[in-house]
């Protein structure tokens, strides 16, 4: 199937053709016509499988062919995401895909000041993506009306839910008119997504092109065993060796992402950490030096697993296992993307054998496992509790304020290139 078979505009696919793609994903294949057709949609895919061009490509296209009831440009689509990051990548494809349609769209979060949101939005727009807590004070500020939304995206509705903005969510959709197309896009249907799915769709069409926490074929996965104390030196003996050029790095917490750049930094790997104490603008920096070659490694928290979209990412390394087992999933995917071939790689000590069990549970496969050379871990060593973020904390978390717009709190821990280029984003 090609791009031209899906009923899309002449400059939409010119956007497209610019870009060098012709093939669509199969989640883009089944979805962008249904999305076409109007009706809600409850669709699932592996992440970096193309879900975002599902449906932004349609919903393109529907706005393009069809005016705004009030006879002017008013806000007629809004795109919810769970990170900041996540939804500069969904603006992107936005801008990329829509640039010859004549629609104008922004993106708001927080973490940045509000002024320049509030201006964009006040000069007409036709498509909005936002973050749920900078939306909801924008509109306590009546910045900003939802009086007029014929189509509502959720992306990465599971994302959502971890992050806790369950509330924040129900709040927006109070504020939007009871006839809309309803989209809910996810990387997994847990019982809270089917949860809040039959609250939000009507009849919706159910699209699911692989199986929940599966991982994808393209990505060769591998388990280096190691002592807690020889991650560091392992790391780097690996970006060395294999003369790694591009890797990204996930740590637990943010204090391990600064410490590790620094210890990488002091072994001659250009490096930088992104996580939720940074500024946005420290945030887009990193990642927009990381895209451009300018940084070997990449040191991220789960905060970035969702919302790093690159091409031919080779490596990807768990230098922590993460905490829950479905993130382990969302981690790796940033490789192995657009039908790229991908490496993930995980040091796992022996504090984090209960982990790495529950992770080959969820993905229903053994990892293979390879002990490297000079770095055998000690047979006779003990487990040590693992240190989490604070355990009150977590037990106390109150939903998130109106106006921090996308941060990063998380539920209580849980123990060859194809002929035709097809697009992830």
């Amino acid at each position: 199937m090609l791009f031209t078979d899906l009923g899309l505009s002449e400059p939409i696919l010119r956007a497209i053709a610019e870009e060098g793609y012709t093939s669509p994903t199969p989640i883009q294949a089944k979805s962008i016509p249904a999305v076409l057709q109007g009706g809600d949609l409850l669709a699932a895919a592996q992440t970096g499988t193309g879900k975002t061009a599902g449906f932004t490509l349609p919903i393109l296209q529907r706005l393009s062919s069809t005016k705004a009831s009030a006879g002017k440009r008013v806000l007629r689509v809004l795109i919810l995401t769970p990170t900041r990051e996540l939804a500069a990548q969904v603006q992107e494809s936005v801008e990329t895909y829509g640039k010859y349609t004549g629609l104008k769209s922004t993106v708001i979060f927080g973490g940045v000041g509000a002024n320049p949101q509030i201006k964009a939005i006040a000069s007409g727009l036709d498509i909005l993506v936002a973050t749920p807590g900078r939306l909801l004070d924008l509109m306590s500020q009546k910045c900003v009306s939802l009086n007029h939304i014929e189509i509502l995206v959720l992306d990465e509705a599971d994302r959502m839910l971890d992050m806790g903005f369950l509330r924040d969510i129900k709040k927006i959709l109070a504020a939007l008119p009871k006839q809309r197309q309803n989209l809910l896009f996810s990387a997994t249907f847990s019982t809270e997504i089917k949860a809040l799915a039959d609250g939000l769709l009507n009849s919706p069409a159910l699209i699911e092109v692989a199986r929940s926490n599966s991982t994808n074929e393209a990505i060769a996965q591998l388990i280096h065993p190691v002592d807690r104390t020889k991650k560091h030196p392992l790391l780097a003996h690996l970006i060395k060796t294999n003369d790694w050029k591009q890797v990204l790095v996930f740590t637990r917490t943010k204090h391990g992402a600064n410490k590790l750049v620094t210890q990488l930094e002091k072994d001659g790997i250009t490096s930088m950490a992104i996580h939720g104490n940074k500024s946005q603008s420290a945030r887009t920096k990193a990642l927009a030096d990381f895209k451009a070659g300018k940084l070997t490694a990449l040191v991220a928290t789960d905060i970035a697993a969702r919302g790093i979209d690159i091409d031919q990412l080779p490596h990807v390394v768990n230098y922590d296992l993460p905490n829950i087992s479905e993130d382990y999933v969302h981690r790796i995917g940033r490789t192995g993307r657009a039908g790229s071939n991908g490496v993930a790689v995980s040091l796992v000590c022996v504090d984090e054998h209960q982990m790495l069990r529950d992770i080959e549970k969820l993905i229903k496969q053994k990892l293979p496992q390879e002990i490297i050379a000079g770095f055998e871990p000690d047979p006779n060593a003990v487990a040590q509790p693992i240190q989490l973020r604070s355990q009150q904390h977590q037990q106390s978390r109150k939903p998130k304020a109106a106006g921090n717009g996308g941060g990063s709190a998380r539920p209580p821990a849980k123990h060859g290139n194809p002929p035709k280029r097809s697009f992830n984003r």
